[in-house]
């Protein structure tokens, strides 16, 4: 009995579902389909950064055919984050054979910009991920008559639940900050390699990678 009230149940909100988005007078919110996003939180994360830069760049210049010496660029105005990422990336491009210049010229420039995003909408520490998709995948694949009572169902969500919130928490959470990490080869005018990633990053670490203004001192007469 219980199975087949669970199944009138699903029916019933499906139908109740489909007729209220029919008679919705803007579109309806929904939620991406589950995604994964690094969290940086250390020195040797950005390593890591770098590593996957660096094999993603020469796999595109080989795929081009395009051969030369490297150079990396430092940004204006260049933050911690942005100093330690050039040291990174000459290390690996020097440990993979690459030639890398000290000064630019002839050589192909290796550039990177990044940005930072600040949200103010609150960030929720726990999405249903792997393993409750995995759980309520094998009841939809069997079918809701397998369960003995629902309260079965129920408890087997339920701690497929509870590992996907220990699985978050382990990582810290999202946070309020992101970095968009963006890495460019360009010549005669065009983009030859560009590469565009976004992490987390903690919010009490945004001072390491955030652009602050050069300061002028003023200079005032007797």
């Amino acid at each position: 009995m219980i199975p087949n009230t669970l199944k009138l149940m699903a029916l019933g909100a499906g139908a109740a579902l489909l007729t209220g988005c029919a008679l919705s007078p803007i579109p309806v919110s929904a939620n991406f389909p589950l995604t994964v996003e690094p969290k940086v939180r250390s020195a040797g994360h950005w390593n890591l950064l770098s590593n996957d830069v660096v094999k993603q760049t020469l796999d595109s210049l080989n795929t081009l055919g395009v051969s030369g010496n490297l150079y990396v660029g430092l940004p204006a105005n260049a933050t911690t984050f942005d100093r330690a990422f050039q040291q990174f990336l000459i290390t690996d491009l020097v440990k993979s054979g690459r030639v890398v210049m000290q000064s630019p010229g002839q050589a192909l420039e290796v550039s990177y910009q990044t940005q930072l995003v600040r949200h103010n909408s609150p960030r929720p520490h726990f999405v249903p991920g792997i393993y409750t998709m995995i759980t309520a995948g094998l009841y939809a694949a069997y079918g809701l008559g397998t369960a003995t009572t629902g309260e079965r169902m129920l408890g087997g969500l339920g701690l497929a639940g509870a590992a996907d919130y220990v699985s978050s928490e382990y990582s810290g959470g999202p946070t309020h900050t992101e970095l968009i990490l963006t890495t460019t080869i360009a010549s005669g005018g065009r983009y030859l390699v560009r590469k565009t990633d976004v992490y987390y990053i903690e919010n009490a670490d945004v001072n390491l990678m955030q652009y602050r203004a050069p300061q002028y001192m003023k200079v005032v007469g007797p």
